[in-house]
């Protein structure tokens, strides 16, 4: 197990986390320290607890806005995919009625090759 030190709202915190995932680690501990940077040039000094919750908040704001980004991406996905499958389904029917109509124009030639030949 690895760890890191970060530095959150002039603090530093000494953290554990899985191999290789370090620079991941003090990349996420910097954007909530920003998010506490923000909040302390709005607010002012408010309180180490205060200011963890807001930052939290903003936080959660943010990942539930992306969530449900998501969830409209993925129903556009589902929808063009359901567009697909019926374009799909239509250009195999028009194939197949295309096929027909080349093999009954080609017994018709064959009938009429035959006449000419017999």
């Amino acid at each position: 197990m690895a760890s890191v030190s970060v530095t959150i709202n002039g603090k530093t915190y000494r953290m554990a986390c899985d191999e290789g995932q370090e620079s991941h680690l003090v990349s996420l501990a910097e954007k909530l320290d920003s998010y506490a940077g923000q909040l302390k040039g709005s607010f002012g000094e408010i309180g180490d607890q205060r200011l963890t919750v807001m930052a939290g908040i903003m936080v959660t704001d943010e990942l539930v806005e992306m969530e449900k980004k998501i969830a409209g991406l993925e129903a556009k996905i589902a929808k063009l995919e359901q567009t697909n499958t019926s374009v799909t389904g239509e250009m195999s029917s028009a194939e197949t009625d295309a096929a027909k109509q080349i093999s009954q124009l080609a017994n018709k030639l064959n009938a009429i090759v035959g006449k000419l030949n017999g």
